[in-house]
């Protein structure tokens, strides 16, 4: 069995990560975690007994011919193993598909368990089309690739009355902002989420036009972007 452990968002929000989640990882011997000491801190945030030293720990490399060796291996070993990813789900915006596409194939079960998703809790508290909505990842850091990928975004947006989702490396956010308000229409709907679980989340959504009256700082701070025209 393969179970993919979600860990929480916000170090503070230890109650976003339901009791059956620490049962499921007794229930292991082998950790892939995208960083080990974060994915042993977590664990250890959530049951101070627990003997984190008894798992077998690998990490989930960026080399993944070298990775997927390793999990091949422990595969054919028939243990029960965890995937734990730096914040929120294994394989949704994080490191993990990888190994669970090879796990599919090997025929191994997979049990996903719940906890928090930073991409599904924006768009619930947005008010946008939970319907028909689309999660795009990173948008191109070329300025002129940009530009021209916000304006294909928000044209998709308004032909199909769906929500678009995307998120920018932290330290990049204002520039992304900026570049969204200098590029969308004023009548665009923009949903800024920031900090989501934590105790100065902040979940707003506004048109365009109101945004440009907004002073708001991003930097460095975990933001996930929703557009809908």
């Amino acid at each position: 069995m393969i179970y993919l452990i979600p860990s929480f968002l916000s170090e503070n929000a230890i109650q976003t990560i339901p009791l059956y989640v620490m049962q499921a990882v007794q229930e292991c011997t082998i950790i892939f975690a995208e960083n080990e000491r974060t994915a042993r801190r977590f664990l250890k945030s959530m049951d101070k007994a627990i003997d984190i030293n008894r798992f077998e720990w690998h990490t989930i490399e960026k080399d993944e011919t070298t990775m997927l060796e390793t999990f091949r291996a422990k595969l054919r070993e028939n243990k029960n193993m965890a995937i734990i990813s730096e914040a929120g789900c294994p394989g949704v915006a994080d490191p993990g598909q990888a190994m669970i596409a090879e796990a599919q194939r090997a025929g191994i079960s997979i049990k996903p368990l719940v906890g928090p998703n930073s991409i599904l809790l924006a768009l619930m508290a947005s008010g946008m089309n939970g319907q028909h909505f689309c999660f795009l990842g990173y948008l191109p850091i070329d300025h002129a690739e940009k530009i021209k990928k916000i304006k294909s975004i928000e044209e998709a947006s308004f032909k199909n009355k769906s929500t678009q989702i995307f998120i920018e490396t932290p330290y990049r956010n204002n520039q992304l902002l900026q570049s969204i308000l200098q590029t969308a229409k004023s009548a665009t709907r923009l949903c800024i989420a920031i900090n989501i679980t934590a105790e100065n989340e902040s979940i707003r959504t506004m048109t365009i036009n109101d945004w440009r009256k907004e002073e708001i700082d991003l930097h460095k701070k975990p933001v996930i972007f929703l557009l809908q025209a």
